[in-house]
């Protein structure tokens, strides 16, 4: 029986996302409270109960187990060519967060010393107090895809209007999630999410439950704007900035998920042969949604994740990233953090989007998503607004990444 209920539990962390939470809200039901704390308590029995591995866990890679050590040569020349102290604001604010952690305090408080250093300075503190590394894919292989994410912004309002009433939601109350690492060590960073329904914990509502008319999540809207599709990318760049009528502005962060996986729109499109897959990007998509409003929902429903939405601190430098601090125009980049650590600085060598133009960038991983998934696989923050985002629709290169550890980091052997 206990087997059973374990193997329920791996299922339907497989079925649905395993997504990182930022924010968590309370519950305000007792009865959706009292669910909670009995399946926290049967959750605490499994893991003492000791029960075997399941085969289906056999082959997980050790957390960062795909990073193999080099020697800096590798990279040297390209790092000398880039402007690495353009990255170093970035690295400072990541050190904010880094700096309590064991692994990462000498290097921190050394960067600390060091005010507004040179290109040949960060250079110098980079292989004083840094051991590198070439990230790998479980096939071995060393490129991987690189994609491209920005900050849009929308015009919205606060209230809805006959103009803007594409709601975007906080994390509704009766969102429950569950650490599966409290069972498996392996499964570090899996969190499943559902709903209470009587004594079951159930899938939560999928987009086209929350879209239908009957209305679901109201109470939970935090704002509103004027554009499904425009609503939808906001989801998949995970932040964005919201512009009122008055001229005033507020920024918008990734608050939590519904927990069901992230769905490709545009492959969606390319199997209905809507769109053609050498034409596919987030220009082409919101072109075709403008001539195909009739359709649009259903293609919008190809995509059962739902991002729920916070309201950021005025004056942030940027968006807040899955580290928990402002990510940086061109110097940050999310990653996958069962391969590289959050935090950690990288260097990508890729190219320019839909071009041969060689990018070769110091960077720092500071964030984080749903479709960014492996050893060498990354997303590239291209800043905010249009040109920001024409650069990052269009880009799907293929690249390298070498990950720069504190020396002495603990890895896998």
């Amino acid at each position: 029986m206990i087997v059973k209920y374990l193997l329920s539990i791996l299922l339907f962390s497989l079925l649905i996302s395993c997504g990182q939470l930022n924010v968590q809200n309370s519950c305000d039901c007792e009865v959706e409270k009292n669910a909670l704390t009995m399946m926290e308590a049967e959750l605490s029995k499994l893991k003492d109960l000791k029960v075997p591995p399941i085969k289906i866990l056999s082959n997980i890679v050790p957390e960062y187990g795909l990073l193999t050590k080099v020697q800096w040569d590798e990279i040297e020349e390209k790092l000398e060519q880039d402007e690495p102290s353009q990255a170093w604001q970035a690295w400072m604010h990541g050190c904010e967060k880094l700096i309590k952690k064991n692994d990462w305090k000498i290097s921190c408080e050394a960067a600390k010393n060091l005010s507004s250093p040179s290109n040949k300075e960060v250079i110098n503190y980079l292989h004083t107090y840094f051991d590198l590394y070439k990230a790998k894919n479980k096939d071995g292989s060393s490129e991987g895809l690189i994609t491209g994410y920005y900050q849009p912004l929308l015009k919205g309002s606060r209230t809805k209007t006959k103009k803007y009433k594409i709601p975007l939601y906080t994390p509704p109350l009766d969102l429950i999630t569950v650490d599966l690492s409290e069972i498996y060590p392996e499964l570090k960073y899996k969190r499943l999410r559902g709903r209470v329904e009587g004594n079951k914990l159930i899938p939560y509502l999928t987009r086209k439950e929350i879209s239908k008319n009957n209305y679901p999540l109201q109470g939970n809207e935090l704002l509103w704007v004027e554009n499904s599709v425009e609503s939808f990318f906001l989801e998949i760049q995970g932040s964005g900035v919201i512009k009122f009528e008055d001229g005033s502005t507020t920024q918008v962060g990734y608050a939590d998920q519904n927990g069901h996986p992230y769905r490709s729109m545009g492959l969606a499109l390319i199997r209905q042969g809507e769109l053609k897959r050498n034409k596919v990007s987030m220009q082409s998509i919101k072109a075709w949604a403008k001539k195909n409003q009739r359709k649009l929902q259903k293609f919008l429903n190809a995509n059962p994740s739902t991002v729920f939405f916070r309201e950021l601190p005025q004056g942030l430098p940027g968006p807040i990233g899955a580290l928990g601090v402002p990510i940086s125009s061109g110097r940050s980049v999310a990653i996958d953090r069962k391969f590289i650590p959050l935090g950690a600085p990288i260097f990508l060598t890729t190219t320019e989007p839909n071009s041969d133009i060689a990018l070769n960038k110091f960077m720092i991983a500071q964030d984080t998503g749903g479709a960014i998934n492996g050893g060498v696989r990354a997303d590239f923050y291209w800043g905010q607004g249009k040109a920001a985002g024409a650069k990052a629709g269009s880009m799907k290169q293929s690249g390298e990444i070498w990950v720069m550890l504190p020396k002495g980091f603990p890895l896998p052997r």
